[in-house]
């Protein structure tokens, strides 16, 4: 039943995936994304310049005037490095802060007839978004980590297991709830999302798994807000006249 669900979810996401303010936030996302990992690498580069001396004597080798250099290029390959494993958790929490747009259209296409939802005040979307961020790029840091030991321990098929798992954990933990705040503020959402952790966290995996294509993990994020935008209203169990009362009441 709750697998049924969500893949009807998923697919009535998929159908709006044409929609012009789910292609607006899918290049807001990408944009902010690619900023943001170039900010840090200069920031990173500078930061590795400022520590590290002009020239340094070594024992017999004598002067060494090039090792900043090393190091600031090694700066530069590592951050592209990482963003192989951080471009998509990064861009999904980046896309976190646009969700109202996507689940309003969603909304507006499938469910016409509810009141206005109430949308989340810039500054909490900002800081929901930085924690969301710090969680996910510390959680992947650490699945990176994770994955060199598989590979050491010559069980390297077990990476992306354990990437799916952990991506799909946060991801629908964290769509879910923004999507319900927006109807029934942030306490019931977050008592929703513990009565249904079970299908949240099926939801989010599936979600995760396509996250290993590249190109298409880019829409993940967007077609995640809108499945999850869809998964929250498939879960209210009253019909929806009754639903659309209670959130002009509420």
């Amino acid at each position: 039943m709750a697998v049924r669900m969500i893949i009807a979810s998923f697919f009535a996401a998929l159908g709006q995936i044409g929609d012009p303010r789910f292609r607006r936030v899918l290049l807001l996302g990408i944009a902010l994304t690619l900023a943001l990992l170039v900010a840090f690498t200069t920031g990173l580069v500078w930061v590795v310049d400022a520590l590290t001396a002009d020239s340094i004597d070594a024992p017999v080798v004598g002067e060494i005037t090039w090792l900043d250099d090393i190091l600031s290029w090694g700066s530069v390959f590592l951050m592209l490095f990482l963003s192989i494993f951080l471009m998509v958790p990064v861009a999904s929490a980046i896309t976190s802060m646009f969700l109202d747009e996507v689940a309003q259209a969603v909304e507006d296409r499938h469910y016409p007839d509810l009141p206005p939802a109430t949308p989340v005040p810039f500054g909490d979307a900002v800081r929901d978004t930085v924690n969301f961020l710090g969680v996910l790029i510390a959680a992947n840091i650490l699945a990176i980590i994770v994955y060199v030991i598989l590979t050491f321990m010559f069980m390297p098929f077990l990476a992306p297991l354990v990437f799916w798992t952990l991506n799909g954990f946060l991801l629908g933990r964290e769509y879910f709830t923004l999507a319900a705040m927006r109807r029934v503020g942030r306490e019931r959402a977050r008592n929703l999302r513990s009565q249904h952790s079970g299908t949240i966290f099926i939801a989010g995996f599936l979600m995760a798994v396509p996250l290993s294509v590249p190109l298409v993990n880019l829409m993940i994020p967007i077609i995640g807000a809108a499945t999850f935008t869809h998964l929250f209203h498939r879960l209210q169990p009253e019909g929806p006249c009754d639903r659309t009362s209670r959130y002009r009441a509420g």
